[in-house]
C-alpha cells in the first residue's frame, strides 16, 4: 500500500531498525536496488518511493531529515537515508525541469542536472531553518539548471557579463516595445537603462551568438528555389588560387640549388633587370636569361604534376 501521512510516525520507529531490517544494509546504498531495500525497512512498497503523493513525501521527508542529520556522514545509514530523500523528492526536479522544456537540450540532461541541484538542496537543509523543504529545494534545483544553460547553451562562449547584460536588454526591449508600440533603438535602451549605446550594442551583437543557423538551412523568401544561406554568404576569392599556387611553391623553390634561389630572389623579389642580375653574378645577360627559362619551366612541369 502506498504511504500515508499517518504512517510518518510508525516510520521514524522502523527507520530505526533499518539496518537490521533490511538485509545488506551494512553497505553503502547507491542504486535503486538498496533503494527497494530500504522502502522496504520504511514500509513502503518498492513503487511507491516515486509515486508517493506530494502530501506524503514532505511527511516522510521531516523524518527522514530528522534522520539524516542524526546519522553520521559516511555511514551507510547516512548514506541510504540521504538516497531515499532523493528519490521522494524527484518531483521537485521535475517540475523545475517542466518550466524549460521550450530549451533544445534534452529533458534527460535537464532532469539529471537538476537532480544535482536537489542534492546538494538536500546536503544544505536543516530541519531547523522552519520552512518546507520544497520551498528551500526549488530555487537551488533551478539555480543549477540555469548554469547548465548558462555554461553550456551557448553556441559560441560569451562572456556571463553579456550573458546577463542580454537578459536586461531583453527585458527593457519588452517593456518599451510596450511604451513605443514599436521595437526600441539601441540608443532608447541605453537611456533607458543608463548605460553607454556602445554597451547596448555589444550586448545585442553577443545575444546572437546563442544559437547557431546551419549554413545548409534554406533561405526563406529566396529568389531562387532550393538556395541556402550558405549559397547567399559565399563568394568567389579571386586570390584563393594564388594562395595556394605559393604554398605548393614553397616547397619546390626551398629544393632548388642556392644560386638558382638568389636569382629567382633577385628577378622576382628585387625585381632587378636581367641585366643588372648578369652584373651581380658577374655573368651575361643572356645566361641570366637561360636560367630564368629553365629555373621556370622546371617549377612550371612540379606544379602540374602534383595536379
Amino acid at each position: 500500500m502506498p504511504a500515508t501521512a499517518a504512517s510518518v510516525a510508525s516510520s521514524t520507529a522502523r527507520l530505526d531498525h533499518a539496518s537490521e531490517a533490511v538485509p545488506g544494509a551494512a553497505r553503502t546504498i547507491t542504486g535503486t536496488d538498496d533503494l527497494v531495500e530500504v522502502a522496504a525497512g520504511l514500509g513502503i512498497s518498492a513503487d511507491d518511493l516515486t509515486k508517493v503523493c506530494l502530501e506524503d513525501a514532505r511527511g516522510l521527508s521531516k523524518v527522514l531529515f530528522a534522520r539524516l542529520h542524526a546519522a553520521e556522514e559516511g555511514t551507510a545509514e547516512h548514506s541510504y537515508v540521504r538516497g531515499t530523500l532523493v528519490e521522494l523528492n524527484m518531483a521537485l526536479v521535475k517540475y523545475a525541469a517542466g518550466r524549460f522544456r521550450h530549451r533544445s537540450e534534452p529533458v534527460e540532461d535537464v532532469i539529471q542536472v537538476g537532480t544535482i541541484g536537489l542534492i546538494k538542496a538536500i546536503d544544505r537543509y536543516d530541519p531547523c531553518y522552519e520552512v518546507e523543504f520544497s520551498t528551500f529545494a526549488l530555487p537551488t534545483i533551478t539555480g543549477e539548471i540555469k548554469r547548465f544553460f548558462r555554461d553550456t547553451g551557448w553556441m559560441v562562449h560569451v562572456p556571463r557579463r553579456l550573458q546577463e547584460l542580454r537578459l536586461t536588454l531583453a527585458k527593457a526591449s519588452d517593456a518599451l516595445e510596450q511604451d513605443l508600440d514599436r521595437a526600441p533603438t539601441a540608443a532608447e535602451l541605453a537611456v533607458h537603462l543608463d548605460i553607454p549605446e556602445q554597451e547596448v550594442t555589444e550586448g545585442l551583437v553577443a545575444s546572437r551568438a546563442q544559437t547557431a543557423r546551419s549554413l545548409d538551412a534554406p533561405v526563406v523568401g529566396a529568389d531562387e528555389q532550393g538556395q541556402t544561406l550558405a549559397d547567399r554568404l559565399t563568394v568567389e576569392e579571386s586570390a584563393f588560387e594564388t594562395v595556394l599556387n605559393l604554398e605548393a611553391l614553397k616547397p619546390l623553390v626551398a629544393a632548388l640549388p642556392e644560386r638558382d634561389r638568389v636569382v629567382l630572389s633577385l628577378r622576382f623579389g628585387a625585381e632587378f633587370t636581367q641585366a643588372r642580375i648578369g652584373h651581380e653574378l658577374g655573368i651575361s645577360q643572356m645566361h641570366v636569361s637561360r636560367l630564368l627559362s629553365r629555373i621556370l619551366d622546371g617549377l612550371r612541369t612540379a606544379l602540374l604534376a602534383e595536379e
